[in-house]
């Protein structure tokens, strides 16, 4: 049997562009002779749709692109994934639904049965579970037709180790129909640190049910979300015999049972390539998606600004990306020449506007009602506000969207101005640690200099006070990356930390710092999530709190 794996870049809601994009695939298949072509979940409506799920007519939209898709199956059979009513007498209105369709007609539909809540997701808010198990016919063999994380039977739960979160595992249902091979459509978000974990899922349950598995995943930026298709082939032996490229649209067609060899394992334990790529789709597609053209950048002459800048400039064009310089009296004056030397050496447009006469004019307005109080961190603040408020002229007067430059380093002990250096439409390095931001930057400068390496080496700092440095508010970035890894992403309390050897009063402070600015998180801009506990939807905390 040939099969035809569709990795596909959808946009949620756009159920005409969608189905437009499948039907296109379809054809293509058919013409390379496939017998089957697989779409991902949800790909009608695009995922994650959110609340556009309890938008009635867009559903009844959906079942008539799955009537439109249907006229199209003739002499290819179509694996797609959307929502479906629930035809039930209790539960939520719809089902997550993989639709088998041949011969002009719905053959089949697999309703998913586990329905994740944790991390990104929340789809028990709005699907009913699927309870039945039968394989799907065809061209006489029987495939175990699953959907996303219907195949992850347990859970990896940072220093749980795995963990059963449900009480029943399809596919061990759908073994008792004894089928020939498994096909799982998944929408499985980007993460740089579950890409070798998701593949060992594959590999484990194609070895453990010994059947060839086929998944195949969505591809794309969806706003916050980066999901990197990565649609993959595996043996009944575990052995991994097709992958397709990591955040591109593919179509490729296969044979099933696969006689290849299987393919080599990577070794490279180097992310940032990949990441890299990932966060270019990212903007890529937020602005490609929601019709923006342009971007503003505020270039200071940091590290962060620059990595940021470069992106942009490589997902947009250099034309298409704008810098603006705002230096002010605490600017280092080779501050402003490293940054004009990077737009130079990347033909990318750029102003400086000084903000001096703003800053002074802001003094001469307040000194009145602060004239009894030292200068402190409200001075500092209010030359980040300025920044802003020139940064979102710009984004005004020219349509261009301001893109957010805060690490996570930063956004996690609230080391940002609200209103100010936190201001922006899209936060590109936010789930992205100081440190890794150095090692991101190298990554960019692999091939050739795009960031000069002025701005990489020198000691990171505001430049809003004479001579000061992040390491005076901050422990060094090693120190601090290394106590908030443990207690974000892997959710160790302060006791564990500091009994791994860090100094108990700077992991108090560092912990003290992350609960305590809460506030100023749930008011940045969503950040490209490359890791798996960013902030935002996957991490829920209250804002106000005691634990």
């Amino acid at each position: 049997m040939k099969v035809a794996l569709a990795q596909l870049n959808y946009i949620p809601g756009n159920i005409r562009y969608n189905t437009g994009k499948i039907i296109t695939a379809i054809e293509e298949a058919h013409n390379y002779g496939a017998d089957l072509v697989i779409f991902s979940e949800l790909a009608i409506i695009g995922y994650p749709a959110l609340d556009i799920l309890n938008m009635q007519e867009i559903i009844t939209e959906c079942m008539s692109a799955v009537k439109e898709i249907a006229t199209c199956t003739n002499e290819i059979a179509v694996i797609v994934g959307g929502p479906s009513h629930n035809t039930g007498v209790y539960g939520k209105s719809l089902h997550n639904t993989a639709f088998f369709i041949h011969e002009g007609r719905i053959k089949a539909m697999v309703n998913k049965t586990l329905l994740p809540t944790y991390d990104v997701f929340d789809e028990n808010r709005y699907f009913e579970p699927g309870d039945t198990f039968f394989p799907v016919d065809f061209k006489g063999k029987k495939i175990a037709l699953t959907v996303c994380e219907d195949i992850w039977e347990e859970q990896p739960c940072g220093d749980k180790g795995n963990v059963r979160l449900y009480g029943v595992t399809p596919l061990d249902e759908l073994m008792r129909h004894n089928p020939d091979f498994i096909v799982n459509i998944a929408a499985n978000p980007f993460s740089h640190s579950r890409i070798k974990i998701r593949e060992s899922i594959f590999r484990e349950n194609a070895r453990k049910y010994h059947l060839p598995l086929i998944s195949v995943n969505q591809v794309g930026g969806y706003t916050d979300l980066l999901f990197d298709g990565s649609s993959t082939v595996i043996d009944a032996n575990g052995n991994v015999t097709e992958k397709l490229p990591a955040f591109e649209e593919a179509l490729r067609v296969i044979e099933i049972p696969s006689m290849a060899s299987g393919t080599p394992e990577e070794n490279s334990t180097d992310v940032f390539p990949t990441i890299h790529k990932a966060l270019v789709t990212g903007i890529r597609d937020y602005f490609n998606k929601s019709g923006i053209k342009k971007a503003v950048v505020g270039l200071s002459g940091g590290i962060d600004s620059a990595v940021v800048l470069a992106l942009a400039s490589e997902a947009l064009g250099n034309d298409n990306t704008l810098a603006v310089l705002m230096p002010s009296c605490y600017s280092s004056s080779h501050s402003v020449t490293d940054a004009v030397e990077m737009t130079r050496r990347n033909n990318i447009p750029h102003h400086i506007v000084e903000i001096e006469k703003a800053r002074l004019a802001f003094d001469g307005m307040l000194s009145p009602f602060f004239r009894e109080r030292e200068s402190d961190i409200t001075e500092e603040n209010i030359q980040a506000r300025i920044r802003a408020v020139i940064l979102m002229a710009f984004s005004n007067k020219f349509g261009h969207m301001v893109l957010n430059t805060s690490n996570k380093s930063e956004a996690a002990v609230g080391y940002g101005t609200l209103y100010g250096d936190m201001c922006g439409g899209l936060s590109v390095i936010g789930d992205l640690y100081k440190t890794e931001v150095y090692k991101l930057a190298a990554e960019i400068n692999s091939t050739r200099e795009i960031i000069p390496v002025n701005i990489i080496n020198k000691p990171p700092s505001a430049e809003l006070k004479p001579d000061q440095f992040d390491t005076d508010s901050l422990p060094p970035y090693e120190i601090l990356d290394s106590i908030l890894y443990r207690h974000i992403e892997l959710e160790r309390s302060a006791e564990k930390i500091i009994a791994e050897g860090f100094d108990s009063d700077v992991v108090n402070k560092v912990i003290r710092l992350v609960r305590n600015n809460e506030y100023k998180r749930r008011q940045s801009p969503p950040p490209l999530r490359v890791s798996s506990r960013a902030f935002g939807s996957g991490r829920r905390i209250p804002i106000v709190s005691k634990y």
